[in-house]
Protein backbone atom coordinates (compact mmCIF):
# COMPACT_ATOMS: atom_id res chain seq x y z
CA UNK A 1 0.00 0.00 0.00
CA UNK A 2 1.44 3.33 -1.07
CA UNK A 3 1.59 5.85 1.81
CA UNK A 4 -0.46 8.97 1.26
CA UNK A 5 1.65 12.07 0.65
CA UNK A 6 0.80 14.91 3.00
CA UNK A 7 -0.27 18.03 1.15
CA UNK A 8 1.74 21.23 1.69
CA UNK A 9 0.51 23.49 4.47
CA UNK A 10 -0.31 26.24 1.93
CA UNK A 11 -2.64 23.86 0.08
CA UNK A 12 -4.38 22.86 3.32
CA UNK A 13 -4.73 26.53 4.22
CA UNK A 14 -6.22 27.22 0.79
CA UNK A 15 -8.88 24.52 1.13
CA UNK A 16 -9.80 25.83 4.59
CA UNK A 17 -9.98 29.35 3.20
CA UNK A 18 -12.25 28.21 0.37
CA UNK A 19 -14.61 26.51 2.83
CA UNK A 20 -14.77 29.70 4.91
CA UNK A 21 -15.45 31.75 1.78
CA UNK A 22 -18.30 29.45 0.77
CA UNK A 23 -19.84 29.79 4.23
CA UNK A 24 -19.30 33.57 4.27
CA UNK A 25 -21.08 33.90 0.91
CA UNK A 26 -24.20 32.26 2.33
CA UNK A 27 -24.10 34.28 5.57
CA UNK A 28 -23.66 37.63 3.80
CA UNK A 29 -26.49 36.91 1.38
CA UNK A 30 -28.82 35.93 4.19
CA UNK A 31 -27.91 39.16 5.98
CA UNK A 32 -28.63 41.19 2.85
CA UNK A 33 -31.98 39.46 2.41
CA UNK A 34 -32.89 39.95 6.07
CA UNK A 35 -32.14 43.67 6.07
CA UNK A 36 -33.55 44.40 2.59
CA UNK A 37 -36.46 46.87 2.83
CA UNK A 38 -38.19 45.19 -0.15
CA UNK A 39 -37.80 41.45 -0.65
CA UNK A 40 -39.01 41.42 -4.23
CA UNK A 41 -38.55 38.98 -7.11
CA UNK A 42 -35.43 40.64 -8.53
CA UNK A 43 -33.65 40.53 -5.19
CA UNK A 44 -34.60 36.86 -4.78
CA UNK A 45 -33.11 35.96 -8.18
CA UNK A 46 -29.89 37.86 -7.56
CA UNK A 47 -29.59 36.46 -4.04
CA UNK A 48 -30.10 32.90 -5.26
CA UNK A 49 -27.47 33.34 -7.97
CA UNK A 50 -24.98 34.78 -5.48
CA UNK A 51 -25.58 31.94 -3.02
CA UNK A 52 -24.97 29.36 -5.78
CA UNK A 53 -21.41 30.60 -5.80
CA UNK A 54 -20.90 28.82 -2.49
CA UNK A 55 -21.24 25.59 -4.48
CA UNK A 56 -18.61 26.94 -6.86
CA UNK A 57 -16.15 27.26 -3.99
CA UNK A 58 -16.88 23.68 -2.94
CA UNK A 59 -16.19 22.52 -6.51
CA UNK A 60 -12.97 24.54 -6.42
CA UNK A 61 -11.95 22.69 -3.24
CA UNK A 62 -12.26 19.44 -5.19
CA UNK A 63 -10.07 20.81 -7.98
CA UNK A 64 -7.44 21.96 -5.47
CA UNK A 65 -7.45 18.61 -3.66
CA UNK A 66 -6.88 16.86 -6.98
CA UNK A 67 -4.15 19.32 -7.96
CA UNK A 68 -5.91 20.41 -11.14
CA UNK A 69 -4.24 23.04 -13.33
CA UNK A 70 -7.56 24.74 -14.00
CA UNK A 71 -8.05 25.61 -10.32
CA UNK A 72 -6.17 28.90 -10.73
CA UNK A 73 -8.33 30.58 -13.40
CA UNK A 74 -11.48 29.07 -11.91
CA UNK A 75 -10.61 30.52 -8.51
CA UNK A 76 -9.75 33.93 -9.93
CA UNK A 77 -12.99 34.45 -11.85
CA UNK A 78 -15.04 32.94 -9.01
CA UNK A 79 -13.50 35.34 -6.49
CA UNK A 80 -13.87 38.40 -8.72
CA UNK A 81 -17.47 37.74 -9.74
CA UNK A 82 -18.44 36.79 -6.16
CA UNK A 83 -17.31 40.18 -4.90
CA UNK A 84 -19.39 41.89 -7.61
CA UNK A 85 -22.40 39.59 -7.18
CA UNK A 86 -22.53 40.13 -3.42
CA UNK A 87 -21.49 43.78 -3.49
CA UNK A 88 -24.34 44.76 -5.78
CA UNK A 89 -26.83 43.54 -3.16
CA UNK A 90 -25.28 45.24 -0.16
CA UNK A 91 -26.33 48.74 -1.25
CA UNK A 92 -30.12 49.21 -1.09
CA UNK A 93 -32.10 51.23 -3.62
CA UNK A 94 -32.50 54.01 -1.07
CA UNK A 95 -30.65 54.93 2.10
CA UNK A 96 -27.39 53.61 3.47
CA UNK A 97 -26.34 49.95 3.64
CA UNK A 98 -26.90 48.18 6.99
CA UNK A 99 -23.75 47.81 9.10
CA UNK A 100 -23.93 43.97 9.36
CA UNK A 101 -24.14 43.73 5.57
CA UNK A 102 -21.17 46.04 5.10
CA UNK A 103 -19.07 44.14 7.64
CA UNK A 104 -20.01 40.83 6.05
CA UNK A 105 -19.12 42.12 2.59
CA UNK A 106 -15.76 43.41 3.89
CA UNK A 107 -14.94 40.01 5.41
CA UNK A 108 -15.97 38.22 2.20
CA UNK A 109 -13.84 40.57 0.10
CA UNK A 110 -10.79 39.89 2.28
CA UNK A 111 -11.38 36.14 1.96
CA UNK A 112 -11.65 36.37 -1.83
CA UNK A 113 -8.44 38.42 -2.06
CA UNK A 114 -6.67 35.90 0.17
CA UNK A 115 -7.85 33.06 -2.10
CA UNK A 116 -6.44 34.78 -5.21
CA UNK A 117 -3.15 35.58 -3.45
CA UNK A 118 -2.66 31.96 -2.40
CA UNK A 119 -3.58 30.65 -5.84
CA UNK A 120 -1.21 32.95 -7.71
CA UNK A 121 1.53 33.86 -5.24
CA UNK A 122 2.22 30.65 -3.34
CA UNK A 123 5.00 28.47 -4.77
CA UNK A 124 3.72 25.48 -2.82
CA UNK A 125 0.24 25.83 -4.31
CA UNK A 126 1.69 26.33 -7.80
CA UNK A 127 3.73 23.15 -7.40
CA UNK A 128 0.61 21.25 -6.32
CA UNK A 129 -1.71 22.42 -9.11
CA UNK A 130 -0.06 20.55 -11.98
CA UNK A 131 -2.42 17.67 -12.75
CA UNK A 132 -4.82 17.25 -15.64
CA UNK A 133 -8.13 15.43 -15.69
CA UNK A 134 -8.30 11.62 -15.66
CA UNK A 135 -9.75 9.52 -18.45
CA UNK A 136 -9.78 6.08 -20.07
CA UNK A 137 -6.54 5.26 -21.86
CA UNK A 138 -6.10 2.28 -24.19
CA UNK A 139 -2.47 1.21 -24.31
CA UNK A 140 -0.88 -2.13 -25.09
CA UNK A 141 -4.25 -3.84 -25.33
CA UNK A 142 -5.28 -2.76 -21.82
CA UNK A 143 -7.66 -0.06 -20.64
CA UNK A 144 -6.61 2.06 -17.69
CA UNK A 145 -8.06 5.05 -15.86
CA UNK A 146 -5.32 7.62 -15.41
CA UNK A 147 -4.32 11.21 -15.93
CA UNK A 148 -4.60 12.29 -19.55
CA UNK A 149 -2.33 15.06 -20.82
CA UNK A 150 -4.20 17.29 -23.28
CA UNK A 151 -3.32 16.78 -26.94
CA UNK A 152 -3.64 20.47 -27.67
CA UNK A 153 -0.57 22.74 -27.52
CA UNK A 154 0.57 24.05 -24.16
CA UNK A 155 -1.53 27.07 -23.15
CA UNK A 156 -0.76 29.90 -20.78
CA UNK A 157 -2.51 30.60 -17.50
CA UNK A 158 -3.89 33.83 -18.93
CA UNK A 159 -5.51 31.94 -21.78
CA UNK A 160 -7.19 29.59 -19.31
CA UNK A 161 -8.32 32.58 -17.29
CA UNK A 162 -9.89 34.20 -20.35
CA UNK A 163 -11.68 30.95 -21.16
CA UNK A 164 -13.15 30.60 -17.66
CA UNK A 165 -14.15 34.27 -17.57
CA UNK A 166 -15.96 33.93 -20.91
CA UNK A 167 -17.96 30.99 -19.57
CA UNK A 168 -19.63 33.38 -17.10
CA UNK A 169 -21.22 35.45 -19.88
CA UNK A 170 -24.27 33.20 -20.20
CA UNK A 171 -25.32 33.14 -16.52
CA UNK A 172 -24.57 36.86 -16.19
CA UNK A 173 -27.04 37.45 -19.04
CA UNK A 174 -29.67 34.99 -17.81
CA UNK A 175 -29.89 36.46 -14.30
CA UNK A 176 -30.95 40.00 -15.40
CA UNK A 177 -33.22 38.43 -18.04
CA UNK A 178 -35.03 36.55 -15.26
CA UNK A 179 -35.21 39.73 -13.19
CA UNK A 180 -36.65 41.58 -16.20
CA UNK A 181 -39.20 38.77 -16.55
CA UNK A 182 -40.49 39.66 -13.11
CA UNK A 183 -40.75 43.30 -14.14
CA UNK A 184 -42.70 42.28 -17.24
CA UNK A 185 -45.21 40.43 -15.08
CA UNK A 186 -45.78 43.67 -13.18
CA UNK A 187 -47.35 45.34 -16.21
CA UNK A 188 -44.79 45.78 -18.99
CA UNK A 189 -46.24 43.11 -21.27
CA UNK A 190 -45.03 44.92 -24.39
CA UNK A 191 -41.48 43.96 -23.44
CA UNK A 192 -42.21 40.19 -23.36
CA UNK A 193 -40.65 39.47 -26.81
CA UNK A 194 -37.51 41.39 -25.86
CA UNK A 195 -37.14 39.50 -22.59
CA UNK A 196 -37.58 36.17 -24.38
CA UNK A 197 -34.97 37.13 -26.96
CA UNK A 198 -32.66 38.27 -24.17
CA UNK A 199 -33.05 34.93 -22.41
CA UNK A 200 -32.50 33.06 -25.67
CA UNK A 201 -29.41 35.11 -26.42
CA UNK A 202 -27.95 34.10 -23.05
CA UNK A 203 -28.36 30.43 -23.97
CA UNK A 204 -26.91 30.91 -27.46
CA UNK A 205 -23.88 32.71 -26.01
CA UNK A 206 -23.05 29.66 -23.87
CA UNK A 207 -22.73 27.51 -27.01
CA UNK A 208 -20.80 30.18 -28.90
CA UNK A 209 -18.28 30.49 -26.08
CA UNK A 210 -17.96 26.72 -25.80
CA UNK A 211 -17.25 26.44 -29.53
CA UNK A 212 -14.89 29.40 -29.63
CA UNK A 213 -12.80 28.46 -26.58
CA UNK A 214 -12.37 24.88 -27.83
CA UNK A 215 -10.37 26.27 -30.75
CA UNK A 216 -8.84 29.01 -28.60
CA UNK A 217 -7.13 26.33 -26.51
CA UNK A 218 -5.69 24.90 -29.71
CA UNK A 219 -4.03 28.19 -30.59
CA UNK A 220 -6.24 29.27 -33.48
CA UNK A 221 -5.81 33.04 -34.04
CA UNK A 222 -9.32 33.37 -35.49
CA UNK A 223 -10.74 32.00 -32.21
CA UNK A 224 -9.18 34.93 -30.34
CA UNK A 225 -10.80 37.39 -32.71
CA UNK A 226 -14.12 35.58 -32.46
CA UNK A 227 -14.05 35.65 -28.66
CA UNK A 228 -13.37 39.40 -28.75
CA UNK A 229 -16.35 39.82 -31.08
CA UNK A 230 -18.56 37.70 -28.79
CA UNK A 231 -17.46 39.75 -25.79
CA UNK A 232 -18.26 43.06 -27.47
CA UNK A 233 -21.57 41.67 -28.73
CA UNK A 234 -22.56 40.50 -25.25
CA UNK A 235 -21.84 43.95 -23.82
CA UNK A 236 -23.70 45.65 -26.68
CA UNK A 237 -26.80 43.55 -25.98
CA UNK A 238 -26.77 43.22 -22.21
CA UNK A 239 -25.89 46.72 -21.03
CA UNK A 240 -28.59 48.59 -23.02
CA UNK A 241 -31.23 46.01 -22.03
CA UNK A 242 -30.28 46.35 -18.37
CA UNK A 243 -30.65 50.12 -18.69
CA UNK A 244 -33.97 49.93 -20.53
CA UNK A 245 -35.75 47.19 -18.59
CA UNK A 246 -34.14 47.46 -15.16
CA UNK A 247 -33.09 51.10 -14.97
CA UNK A 248 -29.90 52.55 -13.55
CA UNK A 249 -30.12 50.27 -10.53
CA UNK A 250 -30.22 47.20 -12.78
CA UNK A 251 -27.43 48.52 -14.97
CA UNK A 252 -25.18 48.82 -11.92
CA UNK A 253 -26.23 45.57 -10.23
CA UNK A 254 -26.29 43.36 -13.35
CA UNK A 255 -24.18 45.23 -15.88
CA UNK A 256 -21.14 45.78 -13.65
CA UNK A 257 -20.42 42.04 -13.00
CA UNK A 258 -20.66 41.31 -16.74
CA UNK A 259 -18.42 44.25 -17.53
CA UNK A 260 -15.88 42.93 -15.01
CA UNK A 261 -15.94 39.46 -16.60
CA UNK A 262 -15.60 40.93 -20.10
CA UNK A 263 -12.69 43.13 -19.01
CA UNK A 264 -10.93 40.15 -17.46
CA UNK A 265 -11.47 38.13 -20.66
CA UNK A 266 -10.08 40.85 -22.93
CA UNK A 267 -7.15 41.53 -20.60
CA UNK A 268 -6.36 37.81 -20.42
CA UNK A 269 -6.37 37.54 -24.22
CA UNK A 270 -4.07 40.55 -24.38
CA UNK A 271 -1.65 39.07 -21.83
CA UNK A 272 -1.69 35.54 -23.28
CA UNK A 273 1.16 35.13 -25.72
CA UNK A 274 0.35 33.15 -28.88
CA UNK A 275 1.41 29.53 -28.65
CA UNK A 276 4.58 28.86 -30.67
CA UNK A 277 3.84 26.56 -33.56
CA UNK A 278 0.08 26.87 -33.14
CA UNK A 279 -2.09 26.53 -36.17
CA UNK A 280 -2.78 29.70 -38.05
CA UNK A 281 -5.99 28.55 -39.74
Amino acid sequence: MTPQVRRPSAVRALTTLLALTAAATIVVELLNWWYAPEQEFGLAVRTGWAMLRSLGFLVLIGHVNRGRVGAKPFGLILAVTTVFAVGRLVVPRQGVPPLPGLLGFAVLSVLCVAVVVLLYRSDAVAGHLVRHRKGLVVEGGTITWREVAPKRPQVTGWLLTGRVAAFTYSPLMLVPALVAGGAVLDGRLAAVPVVLLWFGAGIVVSYLVLFCTAFLMRGRPWARRLLVAITLGVLAVNLPLCWWLLGLDGLIRDGAPLLAAATLTLYSLHRATPTPGAGSR
